[in-house]
């Protein structure tokens, strides 16, 4: 994938958000929408922007304007639960509202688009593990991404439980669980982070919204791709790719390809500009 143009890359991604903020508030008669996704799109715009002029932090610009966003004023101040307990919550009402409509654009059909790019750029947890030391991961990937399916599990079952048993006041119980899901994200994120010397260990082992993520993203529109006749396979890239991707292999079925946040770290540090 090479950035040759920053301005029309920028554009591009730019109207994206705005014609998907403009249909959602012609739709749901809402000009939040018109905010909301014009608000993401600037910030994502000027990511690849500031990227393309090779400033070094321009990732984690885009991960502190969108993340802090969803966190402190759609998470707390809005008082709506982003988290995935959010989407079965208002999936088991029938609402296409909030955290519906952020699963579907970030998480289950925008995947087929640009892959795990919300895990690099959004994700509110990732924000704060990204801070930690451990940017390339001490040794190879653990055999235990089995446990996102059970964290996927329960939190369905939780959701599940509070409609089954009529629950009162759940909209309350999903706000104290935004919080205390996050407290604990942070928690176990940065335990695993030490522990296994791995600042992306909970996106591999733990998160539960890969479970939507992966699958979707084997068939990403946007890739990075590999230039064979320019790769002198010095297998740099795979060094410094936080979640051990084999970059110099162009299938789909290459080596934890479904694990691309699109970071970029690979294409930073090829010698030979083969990414």
């Amino acid at each position: 994938m090479k950035l040759k143009n920053p301005y029309i890359h920028s554009i591009l991604i730019l109207l994206l958000f705005l014609t998907v903020a403009v249909l959602l508030w012609l739709t749901k008669h809402n000009i939040f929408y018109l905010f909301n996704f014009g608000y993401i799109g600037i910030s994502i715009s000027l990511g690849i922007f500031l990227f393309s002029r090779k400033y070094p932090y321009a990732r984690r610009v885009v991960q502190l304007l969108v993340g802090l966003y969803m966190l402190v004023y759609l998470g707390i101040i809005c008082r709506e639960n982003m988290q995935i307990e959010g989407f079965w919550y208002y999936l088991f009402t029938g609402v296409f509202e909030a955290a519906t409509i952020h699963y579907a654009v970030a998480k289950i059909f925008g995947p087929l688009l640009f892959g795990r790019g919300w895990c690099g750029y959004a994700c509110w947890t990732a924000m704060i593990l990204d801070f930690l030391p451990y940017k390339i991961p001490a040794g190879p990937r653990k055999k235990i991404g089995w446990i996102r399916y059970i964290v996927f599990a329960l939190s369905l079952v939780f959701v599940g439980a509070l409609f089954l048993f009529g629950i009162r006041d759940k909209e309350g119980i999903m706000f104290t669980a935004f919080l205390v899901g996050n407290a604990v994200y942070y928690g176990v994120g940065i335990l695993l982070a030490f522990l296994l010397k791995d600042n992306r260990a909970f996106c591999k082992y733990i998160c539960p919204v890969t479970v939507f993520l992966k699958p979707m993203s084997y068939f990403s529109l946007l890739r990075i791709k590999c230039d064979k006749e320019k790769c002198v396979g010095c297998g740099k890239c795979r060094k410094v790719c936080p979640m051990n991707v084999d970059m110099t292999d162009n299938s789909r079925k290459r080596e934890n390809g479904t694990e691309c946040i699109l970071c970029m770290e690979c294409v930073k540090n090829c010698p030979k500009n083969a990414l």
